[in-house]
């Protein structure tokens, strides 16, 4: 096909909108169902080039959950833990194929950003995939395939109106790249950087122990950001994104955004969180909400006002800040990567709040000698990558 004519641009005004091959080529995808549209595509295509990479880094089928333009999720395809399983709202699925559970986790990191995401998948969508798939909120998924199964199941979403589009996997785009503004246009050569062991080998801390299992996060959080809106930072821990902050124009701003949204992950992996008596009638959206009032600080002024009866079945109590805090410092080993250099040491003492021990970042701010010394402070381990991320 050599192009394909879009319902409209990013707003219903900006008419008329298409997406095609420059060089007058075939696209490399492929709609099978629905009518994607102008950001659609923008969070398939990203998509598709983060789960790509992430695929041929870790071996292990990766899967995003993108929301305009940036990831609010990325994951590879570990299994999960009957925890996690649990508050990404799949324990009743039974055991889930690799690919699953690598979209499980790129769902459930931060469920309430992922509401109504564009899905992208490393291998062919599979029927457990689909299964999980179906019962989201979500615009469409992008795949290099999909089984007889995968298919019947995505075609019943949305009255037979959801997007699915198929990805030539061999594809390979032109080195030099080029859109517009106002008129303008801009070129560039593509981000082809591989974010191999090389990369992360300038361990600038006292600390150089980086364990097999850290460097696979780290190769996680870098190319998440490969494919975030700058500024950016992300927290990764055992194969998962958990926090991503995106698109903020201050580089602590992003570091403390990310950081709320991994406290968020674990907190719901809490006691008090597990054990919620939520009303039999609540969906999942309505009890991600749920639990987002409950662990937030306005969960009290709900008590007072008595809100708390149309989520639960009874009064849960209130989990104090104290709980919190107690709870939140037994999350350890968390990953950080940023696209850019941090350039004071704030952004260290925030990380470490939310259990960071490895950093990946490019270094050369004029006061990288306070940054390191922070993270010696703490015991982190700290690679300077020389290589900065930006994404725009």
């Amino acid at each position: 096909m050599k192009e394909i004519q879009l319902k409209y641009g990013c707003n219903p005004n900006q008419k008329p909108s298409r997406i095609f091959m420059e060089d007058g080529g075939s696209l490399p995808v492929t709609v099978l169902n629905g009518r994607p549209g102008y950001i659609n595509f923008l969070d398939a295509l990203n998509g598709w080039q983060l789960v790509k990479e992430l695929k041929a880094l870790t071996g292990y089928p990766a899967a995003a959950s993108f929301k305009h333009v940036s990831p609010a999720g990325a994951g590879i395809g570990l299994p999960l833990t009957d925890t996690l399983a649990k508050i990404y709202w799949v324990d009743d699925l039974g055991e889930l194929s690799p690919l699953a559970c690598a979209y499980a986790r790129a769902r459930g990191a931060d469920r309430m950003s992922s509401f109504g995401d564009f899905i992208a998948l490393s291998d062919e969508c599979d029927k457990d995939t689909a299964r999980l798939i179906k019962r989201e909120v979500s615009d469409g998924v992008i795949a290099p395939g999909y089984t007889k199964e995968a298919m019947a199941l995505l075609m019943e979403k949305k009255k037979g109106n959801y997007n699915i589009i198929q990805i030539d996997p061999a594809y390979v785009p032109n080195p030099v790249e080029r859109k517009q503004v106002f008129g303008v246009t801009f070129e560039q050569g593509r981000n082809e950087l591989v974010v191999d062991d090389d990369l992360l080998s300038n361990i600038v801390t006292k600390n150089k122990e980086l364990p097999k299992s850290a460097k696979i996060d780290m190769q996680i959080a870098l190319v998440t950001l490969k494919y975030t809106q700058s500024n950016s930072v992300c927290y990764v821990k055992d194969g998962q994104a958990i926090g991503i902050g995106a698109g903020q124009q201050s580089r602590i701003h992003c570091t403390r955004l990310a950081g709320q949204k991994a406290d968020n992950w674990y907190l719901r992996q809490a006691p008090q969180v597990l054990d919620l008596p939520f009303l039999d009638k609540l969906g999942r959206a309505d009890r991600d909400n749920a639990i987002d009032v409950y662990i937030g600080e306005e969960y009290e002024d709900v008590l007072k006002d008595g809100e708390w009866q149309k989520r639960f079945k009874e009064k849960p109590p209130v989990f104090t800040r104290e709980e919190k805090r107690a709870w939140l410092n037994g999350n350890r080993n968390v990953t950080l990567g940023s696209d850019a250099f941090f350039p004071f040491s704030d952004n260290i003492e925030r990380a470490y709040k939310s259990g960071v021990k490895y950093i990946a970042q490019p270094g050369g701010s004029v006061r990288d000698d306070l940054v390191i010394e922070c993270c010696d402070k703490y015991d982190m381990v700290m690679a300077f990558t020389g290589i900065r991320l930006f994404h725009h």
